[in-house]
């Protein structure tokens, strides 16, 4: 048996997205030093789903592979119940916390599918949408005539991770950011660039180590004066640099994940959540 058949795998089943499966089975699966192949399952909202995904377990419990874990957040007894005959171990959000929570309010849940990540909010919905397309038109400095609008405009080097936070920003949060490339020109003065100004407050650097940056930008443009060793070197220090003649904070991003430096961000500026 190789290594990659004794890899336990993880099933993450939910009757809407299982992005509230995924984010909390991940968040316990990330305390084990294990390999895992991870497997989302979504829209299992009927008996007849459930069969084909306990079918679906049970020929890889019975393969001579380690036993499957599942993390549920199916809602529907009927489901959830069905889920429960599979050869897996099986761990039920729904059952872990929505029983204590009916105790403690003594409120009955409204078990509707869909709650978390569904339409039902049509407001929540817009404005998730809205923060979204701000964050794609204002990438990469390629408007800068609404910063006005901005709840934060993330400045940095190429690289350094701009566009995945701010758009990590405003799918979750509902945050309207823009991001803005520091070029070499605006590095190699000694102030701000004159269009991020009037909008200092709004500014927050990310910077990086000249050697993660080398590798990125590397992969990027191969063997090139942007990928050399030296230029990365010289950006990152000057960048710095601008950051703190001009107070602006910032955070070195090299070994931080999207969500860490999202929430430090957010910490930072004190700024609310707009979506649920």
């Amino acid at each position: 048996m190789n290594s990659e058949t004794r890899k336990r795998t993880v099933f993450y089943i939910s009757d809407r997205t299982g992005i509230t499966a995924e984010t909390l089975g991940q968040s316990l699966m990330t305390q084990f030093d294990i390999d895992f192949e991870q497997v989302t399952l979504p829209f299992v909202d009927s008996v007849e789903r459930a069969e084909k995904v306990v079918e679906q377990i049970n020929r890889l419990a019975v393969s001579g592979a380690p036993r499957p874990i599942v993390f549920s957040t199916v809602v529907q007894d009927d489901v959830r119940e069905y889920l429960r005959k599979s050869s897996a171990a099986f761990f039920d959000f729904f059952d872990a916390f929505i029983a204590p929570l009916e105790s403690e309010l003594a409120v009955k849940s409204s078990h509707a599918i869909g709650q978390a990540h569904g339409v039902g909010n049509r407001q929540n919905y817009d404005v998730r949408i809205d923060a979204i397309n701000y964050a794609l038109s204002h990438d990469d400095g390629a408007t800068t005539r609404h910063y006005d609008r901005a709840d934060i405009i993330i400045i940095g080097v190429s690289r350094t991770g701009k566009t995945p936070v701010s758009l990590y920003l405003a799918l979750q949060y509902g945050i309207f950011a823009a991001n803005y490339p520091l070029t070499e020109d605006d590095i190699m003065e000694s102030g701000l660039p004159r269009l991020l100004q009037p909008f200092r407050q709004k500014l927050y650097g990310l910077s990086i180590a000249a050697d993660r940056l080398r590798a990125i930008r590397n992969e990027r443009r191969p063997n090139s004066r942007y990928a050399s060793i030296q230029q990365c070197q010289l950006e990152v220090l000057r960048a710095e640099g601008l950051f703190g003649q001009n107070k602006i904070p910032f955070l070195n991003s090299t070994s931080k994940s999207i969500e860490e430096i999202a929430s430090t961000i957010i910490h930072a500026f004190g700024l609310r959540r707009r979506v649920h």
